[in-house]
């Protein structure tokens, strides 16, 4: 219970698919105590506001900002954070292996945020448009790439090659609006 003071309770949820019984702060925010009692890495400390989207998870089936959430609030729930994406042997899924090979990452350090959220979108809409995607990660803040190749990454995932022709498609249209 890193930096938490206050009294404690009791808790019991599901982790990554993963049962988890701990003693967290009542006081205490869930990314912290993902971070800091469980050791994950994944979910980041950005902005501690609920602004940025770098510590976004799923709980109970909803993306939530883990800097917003008290750790005491994950009792009894389910939680997923991007650790749960790769396979048994540490092999990235569909979705990480488009973010590599379209070049949807600079620094990283928005990357699991943006993947949770990608992830739910492809949960619930498996075949998005370029804007259902924008709009998918509207909660996720990047600072390096522009969105752009975080864009195609997703819809590459979920279209194949037909997804990269259709973001190359609309950044051309886009860019002749642009001109006039």
């Amino acid at each position: 219970m890193a930096n938490a003071p206050g009294p404690v309770q009791d808790i019991e949820f599901t982790l990554n698919g993963d049962p988890v019984s701990r003693t967290a702060s009542s006081r205490q925010l869930l990314v912290h105590f993902l971070r800091d009692d469980l050791g994950l890495r994944g979910p980041k400390i950005g902005c501690d506001t609920g602004h940025c989207g770098a510590c976004t998870v799923n709980y109970n089936g909803k993306v939530i900002k883990s800097c917003m959430t008290l750790a005491v609030q994950a009792d009894g729930a389910e939680i997923e954070t991007v650790e749960s994406l790769a396979g048994e042997s540490g092999e990235l899924d569909d979705l990480q292996e488009s973010f590599r090979e379209n070049h949807a990452l600079q620094c990283g350090y928005c990357t699991s945020g943006v993947l949770m959220s990608s992830k739910f979108l492809l949960e619930r809409n498996p075949k998005p448009t370029a804007e259902e995607i924008r709009e998918g990660i509207q909660g996720n803040i990047c600072r390096c790439t522009g969105y752009v190749n975080i864009v195609k990454a997703i819809s590459a995932a979920a279209h194949g090659d037909k997804g990269l022709d259709l973001i190359e498609r609309m950044n051309r249209e886009h860019s002749q609006e642009v001109r006039g």
